[in-house]
């Protein structure tokens, strides 16, 4: 079976503390209950998750949706983010198939980023790991003013915003995550094709604004 990789950059940095970190929680597991009652994604979506603060670290690695079980996050330190893409390129090698002349690999990988500040690292350097690897669609999420949007869009087209980083807003935007993630599974069921970008997914809700 063609797995549907979903890998989620979540920033876990001290900036986070509060209840930023706990909608973020909340956020994961509003995500993965939703995508329980979703027959297309229990087929095929499998989810990672990456946090990343001083240091980035896969926190849980490419799980079916049956057997997820979030661990527990805190916020703390800087913000990894290049040690974040770089981690991220190494998983995609790791746990997604690749395709032979025998049989097709997993489908490109969706990718979602959430983050709140400003890398403190060499991020460039990441990109440019990543940059080397197949993905699908990947979707950055700058949290609140405080997020550097211009270094999200040197990372992908797809860039959205929240204007506050507040359980409210958080929650929207996983629950954006987790329509975005159910349009990609049943685009890959029924018509073998991956989503190719923001017109393919579900528009975003009034808390979550398209950066242009």
């Amino acid at each position: 079976m063609r797995k549907l990789p979903v890998y989620l950059l979540l920033d876990t940095s001290g900036s986070m503390t509060g209840e930023p970190i706990e909608a973020v929680k909340n956020g994961v597991q509003v995500l993965i209950s939703t995508l329980r009652q979703d027959p297309h994604a229990l087929e095929t979506a499998y989810i990672s998750v990456i946090t990343f603060d001083s240091s980035a670290r896969q926190l849980i690695p490419l799980t079916d949706l049956a057997s997820f079980q979030m661990q527990e996050i805190r916020a703390t330190g800087t913000t990894a983010f290049g040690e974040a893409l770089n981690l991220l390129a190494q998983c995609i090698d790791r746990e997604v198939a690749r395709g032979s002349a025998e049989m097709k690999g997993d489908w490109k990988p969706l990718v979602f980023i959430m983050t709140d500040g400003s890398p403190t690292d060499q991020w460039q350097n990441g990109l440019a790991e990543l940059k080397k690897r197949k993905t699908g669609v990947i979707v950055a999420c700058a949290a609140g003013s405080g997020a550097d949007t211009n270094v999200l869009k040197q990372i992908t087209d797809v860039v959205v915003g929240l204007d506050t980083a507040d359980s409210s807003t958080i929650k929207a935007f996983f629950k954006w995550v987790s329509a975005s993630i159910s349009t990609g599974s049943q685009k890959v069921e029924n018509s073998g094709t991956e989503v190719g970008g923001l017109n393919e997914l579900p528009p975003p809700p009034p808390e979550v604004n398209i950066v242009v």
